[in-house]
């Protein structure tokens, strides 16, 4: 396999807004290795271009995730800094091929963090204040038919972040009872708790650190990390008004533009 090549297809799918066809069909040996070599093909890409990594995702974070997908840990992405959207303004409808939203506690960091050997108390040190978030995932693989593979080689099936605005220090919400209502178009459509996430979500950036740090990438101060949803993920349509409530830290809202 040439990952470059993948890589442009991948790259070539964000520019026309067409999908591509699932990485695993064509190369069935593909491994996960690959798949983050091809990540990491379009993030030089993209920070060559002038972007800038803002942060990271965790996906695969919840059991069912996990055991629908064949895998026994988590995965990653890159958020860039054009994947961030201000809350309350129109995010516009041609922005993704086929968006999903999901509901997040989001930490900011105050304090770098690189593994290998990063324990609880040095992620709690790290986080300088959590934020209600909703992150946008979208796919650029023809109707979401992703393997493992497919879904790290894109970035994780990043999309975007709308963060809310009001920050909580960490020493004052435990992060395993905070609940979650999504609304979507004004209709309660999921609840959820934050022990959904690894069993709490600082696991979850643990566990980035000591997976990234290996490879030579440290977490910085203002990165935001994503831990991975609380719910499951509903798609998005435009005109959709999305707003995620978090007992103990408040709401964030995604609107999406109706213009086609």
């Amino acid at each position: 396999m040439n990952t470059q090549d993948v890589a442009a297809r991948f790259l070539q799918a964000h520019e026309t807004g067409e999908p591509t066809a699932p990485v695993i069909d064509e190369y069935p040996g593909a491994t996960v290795l690959d798949a983050y070599r091809i990540q990491q093909e379009q993030v030089r890409h993209w920070t060559g271009a002038g972007q800038l990594v803002k942060g990271h995702k965790v996906g695969l974070s919840s059991p069912a995730m996990q055991e629908q997908m064949g895998v026994d840990q988590p995965d990653y992405g890159h958020l860039l800094s054009d994947m961030f959207h201000p809350e309350q303004q129109p995010i516009p409808a041609t922005t993704y091929l086929q968006p999903r939203i999901e509901p997040e506690v989001a930490f900011v960091l105050g304090r770098p963090l690189s593994g290998p050997g990063v324990t609880t108390a040095d992620a709690v040190r790290a986080v300088e204040f959590v934020l209600p978030a909703l992150e946008i995932v979208d796919s650029r693989v023809r109707d979401w038919k992703i393997s493992i593979v497919d879904t790290i080689a894109d970035n994780a099936s990043s999309g975007g972040v709308v963060l809310g605005s009001r920050p909580t220090p960490l020493s004052a919400v435990d992060l395993r009872t905070v609940g979650c209502t999504l609304h979507l178009g004004g209709e309660l459509v999921a609840t959820g708790a934050g022990a959904a996430v690894l069993g709490n979500p600082i696991n979850a950036l643990v566990w980035l650190a000591n997976t990234l740090g290996p490879l030579g990438i440290g977490l910085e101060p203002g990165h935001v990390v994503l831990p991975g949803s609380m719910t499951r993920a509903f798609p998005v349509t435009p005109g959709d008004a999305v707003v995620a409530t978090l007992s103990e830290l408040g709401s964030v809202t995604a609107l999406f533009d109706d213009a086609r």
